[in-house]
């Protein structure tokens, strides 16, 4: 069985977390039982939420165990199998973590899903085709639910999530603005993405500057918003919101680092009679088929044009992790593993 190469957690961050608090470590593969399946990865997904699971906190999943191999999603290609249903050389999508290769329990639904690279590259399947996408599709359909010429915001709008929401707002007929951070990402948004407009964050000190360039874009107000960062983008989207206004809170990257997030006015909620819910996809199962059948067919007809931030090499995924939690990332940030 081959020699792998693990990232595990191996300290928990005292306020930022750095590149320290990761291990690099050589282990071996062991022989497999009935129903597993040995894969090789192609490519480790990093996403934000990991920042929150290396925290030792109350949260809506269990903290990464220390001394355990890092959470994570990935692409690759069944190596070997004592499942039925994969065979080596097919191509699947899992949570194998930071990791060259990972022994999977094909038998647990879900734990392995076979994917189709005739239209959509492997890669896809961790962004637009993948976990962020269904995300965008909930946050929009499921709780934002824009009708036709509505105005709708996402911050991170060039991210993994935020791309997707774009394509999928557009596709409602929906005006899409979106937040984002440098005039790259913003001509991107507009340009490649197909969004109405998008905002450079970066480009305002406060939330009443920000709000102010929300009010030149969005003329008719804010129907409805998709939360990734929080803070003074939270504070600048709520100045701007209609009545009946609908908020999917996804993400809070502004406050990883474990401060407080203060809401300046929450009045607003209630003088809006605003709807705000938080949500995590994994327990919304049963919406993945529709939503990835969407997500495919926008790439496949090029309505969906995502870019990626590739990493070469599984010890490059801690400096990785850290540009994307300071936005450093264009796109989708993955780390090649083969």
């Amino acid at each position: 069985m081959p020699t792998n190469q693990q990232i595990v957690l191996d300290n928990r961050p005292q306020g930022e977390a750095t590149v320290d608090n990761f291990k690099l470590v050589t282990t071996e593969t062991h022989a497999l039982t009935d129903n597993q399946v040995l894969v090789r990865h192609h490519f480790l997904s990093l996403d934000p939420y990991m920042r929150g699971r290396m925290n030792d906190s109350k949260s809506y999943a269990a903290s990464q165990p220390l001394g355990e191999v890092m959470i994570g999603g990935t692409v690759g290609e069944v190596v070997e199998s004592k499942h039925p249903k994969f065979q080596p050389g097919d191509k699947v999508v899992g949570m194998g973590g930071w990791q060259q290769y990972s022994v999977v329990d094909a038998a647990q639904p879900g734990a392995l899903r076979k994917v189709d690279t005739t239209h959509v590259p492997l890669s896809y399947y961790l962004g637009a085709v993948g976990m962020p996408g269904v995300t965008a599709w909930y946050g929009l359909v499921k709780i934002i639910n824009p009708k036709p010429g509505d105005t709708v915001v996402v911050s991170a709008a060039t991210g993994a999530v935020g791309s997707a929401f774009g394509a999928l707002a557009k596709a409602r007929g929906c005006r899409a603005v979106g937040i984002a951070g440098g005039p790259d990402k913003c001509k991107y948004a507009v340009e490649e993405l197909g969004f109405d407009a998008c905002i450079d964050y970066k480009l305002h000190k406060d939330a009443y500057s920000l709000a102010k360039a929300l009010k030149d874009v969005c003329p008719k107000g804010i129907d409805g918003y998709f939360e990734n960062v929080g803070g003074m983008v939270l504070d600048a989207v709520l100045l701007r919101m209609n009545a009946f206004g609908r908020i999917a809170v996804c993400g809070m990257i502004a406050g990883y680092d474990g401060q407080p997030l203060p809401l300046t006015n929450p009045a607003l909620i209630l003088v809006n009679r605003l709807k705000i819910e938080g949500f995590i996809v994994s327990e919304h199962m049963e919406v993945w088929p529709e939503a990835l059948t969407e997500l495919g067919t926008l790439v496949a007809t090029g309505k969906l044009r995502p870019r990626e931030t590739v990493a070469q090499g599984l010890a490059a995924a801690p400096e990785a992790f850290m540009g994307l939690l300071k936005g450093k990332n264009f796109g989708k940030q993955l780390v090649r593993l083969i």
